[in-house]
């Protein structure tokens, strides 16, 4: 179903004919521009143009209508005003035209009216596929195709590459088009979307997915229409091993609202976007920069599923540099085998032979060294990825063609690693590199921050196929929120766990409930209309005794009046109290864009001040889930750090997986689930939800 939506865009992206409606003379007008660069460029299909006061427009003939095009365009570009664009967009429906590019502004970006018009002429469309409306347009350079009206091309057309830019903003696509073709990198291919009334980004993505030209996707997202979409268009990429490297913007809330203002999208919470590109092995861009960098580094093909980096360097602090990114970013320098660093001395013995490896300017005054070196680092420390740091020298004309033998040489016999270098050359100089098959830096921080996203894009590669986790036990959501013991209860079906518990009407009942479990114990308001106990002071906490039990019961009947003089009081919760374990917090939220999110992470100070926390798409299994677990940033008080017992992580996964497949099960009813603490016990000693709030809608 996916393949079939995707492919639906060849006629929109690689047409045999195009018209163009409201075609203008004047190369310069929004009208005139896709016609002069497709002329320009020799688009390889017929082009129509459509005005009613010209015969001729740009050397070629024009039709006064639609009606009178002599064949029905595979897509048709849109320059018209906007309620002329409305039944611009009926008469190509009825003609038969696969897909209009609708240039025209003033629709849902605008205001209520413009958005009444947008739907309008989506309803106008039928089954005809629309870009736009409010896009510049998109370009593929293969075909000499360019139905857009940027003024970008005025300083240069597009280079021949494998790299496709997929672009909500036009003017931002365009501009990425730019730098890229600045820095002599090919994105043959960019499409811009505007409005997403019908076509999103996300389509575009997976039409390039299924494109055997395209290589590399950048994207560029503003809001997110259509998550299901999404997710089958980056599924369909990394099947295809195609990396998908995106910026998508609005993560501020002045963001966010820029972004509704600006292509009337919709930014769902960035925690949440960023768990999902994960998911799918998509490299999230910081910047424009990152982003071309990326894209760059991945037309070389080779994307390693256990990255390592192993760096030679003529500079110690250069290494150390590249060392400390490496070390943010998560991507291992292991050191070099100590026979080999033995042998390196004994070439050079003041070179710093671990890793990074030193070989210090010595090596310059010997280029054979540099070879010897490098054949080291790549045949017996094994790195994936390796970058060497040599600076001017490198782009030294005296230096240069001998130390190209050397390094060409060892990636002869090695074509499999990932090879980048970190000089400073002259343009041409930089270009034959390139043509040895070398990345080429001159910031090493940069070489490193792309040299790891080749690596996570290869363990995206090589990610198995999760299996489906196995169902919850069938069961059927109350009407409206239940109350604590009650959602426990629901929440018990579907295997999760909760302390010892009773609900008690009465502090008769609370002392036999606390006299059962054993001394202390705790107590909490029960009520289905008090989400929030400890705000009115609802949870009582090691209650040692009877008598306090009896007091306890009193008090907090009395609390829950006095704040919430109209909630239902169903009596009292009285639990055992745990002691020991990890405070922990997991939960579900049903995101608009997504569905249904798990969360987990430490409770207290962890979840409240530093937000370690992290998301995960409903369902998955147990190995997803304790994958979750363990990439907290606070995951070593899990784990056993400094002494601690080690806490049952497998009971917490089992736990978090049993509560992505409820949410999963209970569909849109189900707003969220908090759990909030979870006590993670000794290993072997389970997981216990001590609180538990469903929020339903009814």
């Amino acid at each position: 179903m996916a393949a079939s939506r995707f492919s639906a865009l060849t006629p929109l992206l690689a047409p045999r004919s195009v018209a163009v409606i409201g075609a203008s003379s004047d190369p310069r007008r929004i009208g005139g521009r896709p016609l002069a660069y497709m002329i320009e460029r020799g688009f390889t299909g017929s082009i129509l143009p459509v005005n009613p006061n010209r015969d001729r427009v740009q050397g070629l003939a024009a039709y006064p209508d639609i009606a009178s095009l002599p064949e029905v365009p595979d897509v048709a570009v849109v320059a018209v005003s906007a309620a002329d664009a409305v039944a611009a967009v009926a008469a190509l429906a009825r003609a038969g035209t696969k897909g209009a590019i609708v240039l025209t502004a003033g629709f849902a970006e605008v205001d209520a009216a413009g958005a009444t018009l947008q739907a309008a002429m989506v309803q106008a469309a039928g089954e005809m596929r629309l870009f736009g409306p409010n896009c510049l347009g998109l370009f593929n350079a293969r075909i000499g195709f360019f139905p857009i009206f940027s003024s970008s091309f005025e300083s240069g057309w597009p280079l021949p590459g494998v790299i496709g830019i997929a672009s909500q903003s036009g003017a931002y696509g365009t501009h990425l088009f730019a730098i890229a073709r600045n820095r002599r990198i090919g994105t043959p291919l960019c499409v811009t979307t505007g409005n997403e009334a019908d076509v999103t980004v996300a389509d575009v993505i997976g039409w390039m997915a299924e494109d055997s030209a395209t290589e590399v996707i950048c994207a560029y997202s503003e809001g997110i229409r259509n998550g299901t979409r999404l997710m089958a268009a980056l599924e369909a990429a990394r099947a295809a091993r195609k990396p998908v490297v995106m910026m998508k913007v609005g993560r501020s809330a002045l963001g966010r609202a820029a972004a509704q203002s600006h292509t009337a999208s919709i930014a769902g919470d960035d925690a949440v976007t960023d768990a999902v590109l994960a998911e799918f092995g998509v490299v999230r861009a910081r910047n424009t920069e990152e982003l071309i960098d990326i894209a760059y580094a991945a037309t070389r093909r080779i994307y390693p599923a256990r990255n390592t980096l192993g760096v030679i360097t003529v500079s110690g602090g250069a290494g150390v540099l590249i060392s400390d990114v490496a070390e943010t970013l998560g991507l291992p320098m292991p050191p070099m085998p100590e026979a080999a660093q033995a042998a390196l001395r004994a070439l050079v013995p003041f070179a710093a032979p671990a890793n990074p490896v030193d070989c210090t300017a010595q090596a310059f005054n010997d280029m054979s060294l540099v070879g010897r070196f490098t054949e080291s680092m790549v045949a017996d420390g094994g790195y994936a990825s390796v970058l060497a740091f040599f600076t001017q020298v490198g782009g030294a004309p005296s230096v240069a063609p001998r130390l190209r033998a050397e390094l060409n040489a060892v990636k002869a016999r090695h074509p499999d690693r990932l090879y980048a270098l970190s000089v400073i050359a002259p343009p041409e100089m930089v270009a034959e590199y390139e043509s040895d098959g070398y990345l080429v830096f001159e910031d090493p921080t940069r070489a490193t921050v792309a040299l790891h996203a080749m690596g996570r894009f290869g363990e995206a590669f090589a990610r198995l196929a999760e299996t489906a986790p196995d169902a919850v036990p069938a069961f059927v959501l109350p009407a409206s929120t239940p109350s604590e013991a009650e959602a426990k209860a629901l929440l018990g079906r579907a295997g999760i766990a909760a302390p010892p518990e009773r609900a008690c009407a009465s502090a008769d009942a609370a002392v036999a409930a606390a006299r059962s479990f054993g001394f202390p114990v705790v107590m909490k308001i029960l009520s289905p209309d008090i989400v929030h106990k400890t705000e009115i002071g609802g949870v009582l906490l090691g209650v040692a005794d009877e008598a306090a039990v009896q007091d306890g019961f009193v008090t907090l009947l009395g609390r829950a009046r006095a704040a919430a003089p109209g909630a239902r009081i169903e009596g009292v919760l009285v639990a055992r109290q745990l002691s020991g374990g990890v405070e922990c917090i997991m939960g579900m939220v049903r995101d608009p864009v997504f569905g249904p999110m798990a969360m987990f992470g430490l409770g207290g100070i962890f979840v409240e001040v530093l937000r370690d926390v992290v998301f995960r798409r409903c369902p998955f299994g147990v190995a997803a889930a304790e994958a979750m677990i363990r990439s907290i940033r606070a995951a070593r008080l899990l784990t056993g750090a400094r002494g601690r017992e080690a806490a049952d992580i497998r009971a917490l996964a089992e736990m978090l997986s049993r509560l992505s497949v409820f949410a999963h099960q209970a569909g849109p009813a189900l707003v969220s689930i908090d759990l909030n603490p979870v006590f993670a016990m000794a290993a072997g000693e389970g997981a216990f939800a001590a609180d538990a709030v469903v929020e339903i809608v009814g």
